[in-house]
């Protein structure tokens, strides 16, 4: 096993990346930036090494001085986390001329999904069907607005260098298409360095099903189980996961699941990474993307299939086996994650920065919480607002809504704005009670609290 491990990333996935390091014998590394130095994760680790100052891309961006880190601490492998570095293939490669072990996927697979139209091509070439759509990206608005046609409004934008919801707009007629490529166009490129989009046939209110899958380096490749992740805001970001799907049924599981896995083989994909589809009301499914990394709602996946992910990620990347057959993974029970973030829902969700004077957590079985923060921390203005993930498993999907429902209402917390208040309304609204959301849920449910206001 590895002696020494640096984790390039800060916040709830450092901390959670320390601990499992720790739990394998592993010491750990932490970096971070001025700004952070009082962030648990900083004092988890064996070590630290300040990166920079308090901007992302003055520190945990930096390549230069985040390489440098790697190099002096000694570390023989590093971590990613999600975010940041975790899906960079120059990242990847430098770690690799240092002799360094980059935890992840191999470069070639970082690039051929990350890249979403090399990612649609590999899909397509895995028999996985796929959402209809632009062949390769749009060269120019007049291209894509031939496709629009050809394909038939509405219309997904979509950058090709995209996630997190960022770089996408939904276009409804010709009229707007101009107007939103654009715009698209320019968000993908301050966000991602390319402004290139796909267009693609919106599916209206699917649900957003994603599959994990482990992929050891000799040939092995597993799915363990799937997500839903249909409760996003208005610009696609994730608000609640759960894990299994409430509607899944065992057939359309198990084809999605062997779809994920040719998709993984087909690119000569190492270590874990997840496959994300959309479901349609007739329960036909396509191909969104693939993520070369661990995801925020990884715990899901843990609670139910007993499988430590963020472990398992590192003994693959030791160059271990994974000793499960297919039949050997056994989801059992349910298990929710709801996203606690930094922000005033009074206020259009507008980021909520300053000391936490008190942070009074659930603490009772079936519940989980990682974080970084605590009593006394002061949550800057420099980086994503989520500050925790709050997961409860239950028996079945009923009592996990109900321990949620438990669990957001003794979660205190003051000093800061935070979105509980809104995630307890949000996961007593009957909809979600019955697990009949899509992706236009959260859309819907923001119009009726605006109506009662």
């Amino acid at each position: 096993m590895f002696k020494k491990v640096l984790i390039a990333n800060r916040g709830e996935i450092a901390c959670r990346v320390i601990r499992a390091c720790h739990e394998l014998g592993v010491d750990t590394v932490a970096i971070y930036s001025k700004a952070d130095a009082e962030s648990r994760h900083v004092h988890m680790a064996r070590e630290s090494i300040c990166v920079g100052e308090a901007t992302n891309t003055d520190s945990y961006l930096n390549l230069a001085n985040v390489l440098m880190a790697c190099e002096i601490s000694g570390a023989e492998a590093v971590h990613p986390g999600f975010g940041y570095f975790s899906e960079r293939a120059r990242f990847a490669e430098a770690l690799g001329s240092m002799g360094i072990k980059f935890i992840g996927p191999t470069v070639s697979a970082i690039e051929a999904m990350g890249d979403k139209a090399k990612a649609k091509e590999a899909a397509i070439a895995s028999n996985c069907p796929v959402v209809p759509g632009s062949e390769g990206a749009a060269e120019s608005e007049q291209d894509a607005a031939v496709w629009a046609e050809k394909i038939g409004f509405p219309v997904l934008l979509k950058a090709v260098a995209g996630g997190g919801g960022r770089g996408i707009r939904r276009v409804d007629d010709a009229d707007e298409l101009s107007r939103l490529f654009k715009m698209a166009s320019a968000e993908a490129q301050a966000s991602f360095g390319s402004g290139e989009m796909l267009v693609e046939k919106c599916v209206v209110e699917p649900r957003h099903v994603e599959i994990q899958i482990l992929a050891d380096e000799h040939g092995n490749c597993l799915y363990i189980g799937e997500r839903e992740c249909s409760v996003q805001n208005l610009r696609h970001q994730k608000i609640v996961e759960e894990a299994p799907c409430a509607i899944l049924d065992p057939a359309t599981r198990k084809a999605m699941g062997e779809a994920a896995v040719r998709v993984a083989k087909h690119v000569g994909y190492t270590n874990a990474g997840t496959v994300e589809f959309l479901l349609d009301s007739a329960g036909e499914f396509y191909f969104l993307e693939m993520n070369t990394r661990i995801q925020v709602e990884h715990p899901v996946t843990e609670q139910v299939s007993g499988l430590d992910l963020v472990q398992w990620q590192i003994r693959i990347a030791n160059g271990e086996k994974l000793p499960y057959s297919q039949e050997d993974i056994v989801l059992s029970g349910h298990a929710i994650e709801a996203r606690i973030t930094a922000q005033d829902p009074e206020n259009d969700f507008s980021p909520s920065t300053g000391k936490i004077t008190r942070w009074e957590a659930p603490g009772f079985g079936g519940v989980r919480l990682d974080t970084h923060v605590y009593a006394g921390f002061s949550v800057s203005p420099f980086y994503d607002p989520m500050i925790a993930k709050l997961i409860v498993t239950g028996k079945d999907r009923a009592d996990a809504v109900n321990k949620l429902g438990i669990a957001l209402d003794e979660f205190n917390v003051e000093g800061i704005q935070t979105n509980i208040p809104f995630l307890r309304k949000l996961v007593r609204h009957p909809d979600f009670v019955k697990g009949e959301v899509s992706t236009a849920f959260v859309g819907r449910f923001l119009k009726e609290q605006l109506a009662h206001v």
